[in-house]
C-alpha cells in the first residue's frame, strides 16, 4: 500500500507493530507531566493509525499532540515492540509542515534560522575574551544554548580547556541546525556549509563540541558527512576522560543523562569516569542512562510548551533532591538551562556542567 504520506510509506509497518501495551506510557516523560493519554507514545501511534486508516486528517486539531513531544526516545528504549517512535514522530511532523499545519513556535524557529546564525535570532554572541587562531589541535564547538543562554558555563569549560594546556580555538560558528529536523523542517543547509568550511580551515585534529545534539547533528547528519570525514568529532566528555584534574570535593554528587547524548548516542560511562575521578560521594538516581527521567527541554517542548517543559524539569530535580545531592551534573547546556529554572530548588542543589564544576574546584584549590 502507497499511502498518502510519507510517514505512512516510511513506517506503515511499524506503525502497526504497536500491541498497545502501555510501556511507553510509563516512562513518557509528556504523559508524566500532562497526564493525558493522547500526549504519550501509543496515544500518537493509535492517532496515526487513524490517519493512515482514513478515518481522520492530518491537520492543525493534532498539532497538540504530535509537536508536544521531547523526542527523548524513552519509549523507542521500552518498547517491546521495537517501534521506533521519535523518527515516526518526526516525520509526521515534515508532513504536518508540508501540508502547511505546524506549531508556530516551531515555524518560527525555522523563520529564524533562515535570518539568523542562531535559534534565539541574536546578532552579537559572546566571544569569552578569546583569540580565534588561524591554526589549533583543537576546534571547540560551543552551540547555541552555550554561546546565547549559559555563556556562563561556557566561560568556565573554557578556563578549564586553558588549565588542562589544551590547544583549542573558537570559531566564527553558527547553529548546526540540526533541530530544525525535530520539528519539522529542512535542515539549513547554507548553515552547514559555512560550519563546514569555517572548522576544516583551521586544519585541526580534533572537533570538540560540549553540546551533545551539536555532536550528534555533525555525527549522523547525511549533510556533515565532509565534515567527519576530515576531522574527529567529539563530545567533550570523550575528549576529557583520560585527564587528571588533581581536584576532589567531598560532596554528594550525582548525575543527569542528558537524552541526546545517553539514549541518542549511546554515551554513557565517559561522564561517569570523569566525575568518579573527582567525586568519591557519586550516587546515581533511581532513574539513570537508558532510563533516565527527560528534563522537558528537546524536540522544540520548551519553546512550544514551556509549562509542561518545566514539569518534566521539576520531577527530574526531585529525584535529585530526594538523593540529598548537594550538586547534580550533566552534560548538556539545555539541560542545564532548563533544570535550573525549577523554582522547587531553593539552593538547595548546585546544577553543572561537569566541566564547569571540575574548573571551580580547580580555582579554589589555587
Amino acid at each position: 500500500m502507497k499511502g498518502k504520506y510519507d510517514f505512512e510509506r516510511r513506517f506503515r509497518e511499524q506503525i502497526l507493530q504497536c500491541s498497545r501495551c502501555g510501556f511507553c506510557q510509563a516512562v513518557c516523560p509528556v504523559y508524566g507531566a500532562t497526564l493525558r493519554p493522547a500526549l504519550n507514545a501509543r496515544g500518537k501511534i493509535l492517532l496515526l493509525k487513524e490517519v493512515m486508516d482514513g478515518k481522520i486528517e492530518l491537520s492543525d486539531e493534532l498539532i497538540e499532540t504530535l509537536f508536544q513531544c521531547t523526542t527523548c526516545a524513552s519509549c523507542e528504549v521500552n518498547c517491546p515492540s521495537g517501534v521506533n517512535v521519535p523518527e515516526i514522530i518526526k516525520q509526521a511532523r515534515k508532513d504536518m509542515v508540508n501540508i502547511g499545519s505546524c506549531h508556530p513556535a516551531f515555524k518560527g524557529m525555522n523563520e529564524v534560522l533562515q535570518r539568523h546564525t542562531n535559534i534565539y535570532g541574536e546578532d552579537e554572541a559572546e566571544d569569552f575574551d578569546r583569540e580565534k587562531k588561524e591554526k589549533a589541535e583543537v576546534v571547540f564547538f560551543v552551540g547555541c544554548v552555550g554561546l546565547y543562554r549559559e555563556d556562563e558555563a561556557t566561560e568556565a569549560t573554557l578556563d578549564l580547556l586553558d588549565r588542562l594546556g589544551v590547544d583549542y580555538t573558537l570559531v566564527d560558528e553558527v547553529c548546526c541546525s540540526g533541530v530544525l529536523e525535530d520539528v519539522g523542517y529542512k535542515i539549513n543547509e547554507d548553515l552547514v556549509k559555512r560550519n563546514t568550511e569555517t572548522i576544516l580551515s583551521i586544519d585541526a585534529k580534533k572537533l570538540v563540541t560540549e553540546c551533545p545534539y551539536c555532536w550528534r547533528t555533525f555525527t549522523s547528519v547525511p549533510q556533515y558527512d565532509e565534515l567527519r570525514r576530515n576531522i574527529e568529532i567529539l563530545h567533550i566528555t570523550q575528549f576529557l576522560k583520560d585527564f587528571d584534574f588533581g581536584v576532589k570535593t567531598e560532596k554528594l554528587v550525582t548525575y543527569h543523562d542528558p537524552c541526546d547524548l545517553g539514549r541518542h548516542c549511546g554515551i554513557y560511562e565517559e561522564p561517569r569516569e570523569i566525575i568518579k575521578k573527582i567525586a568519591p560521594n557519586f550516587v546515581e538516581m533511581p532513574h539513570n542512562r537508558e532510563n533516565s527521567l527527560c528534563c522537558g527541554a528537546g524536540g522544540g517542548v520548551r519553546g512550544a510548551y514551556p509549562k509542561n517543559s518545566l514539569a518534566m524539569a521539576r520531577r527530574r530535580l526531585q529525584e535529585a533532591l530526594d538523593m540529598g545531592a548537594d550538586v547534580l551534573l550533566t552534560e548538556c547546556n539545555s539541560c542545564v538551562h532548563n533544570l535550573s529554572q525549577v523554582k522547587l530548588r531553593k539552593d538547595r542543589i548546585r546544577i553543572y556542567n561537569t566541566t564547569q564544576f571540575i574548573n571551580e574546584l580547580m580555582e579554589e584549590m589555587e
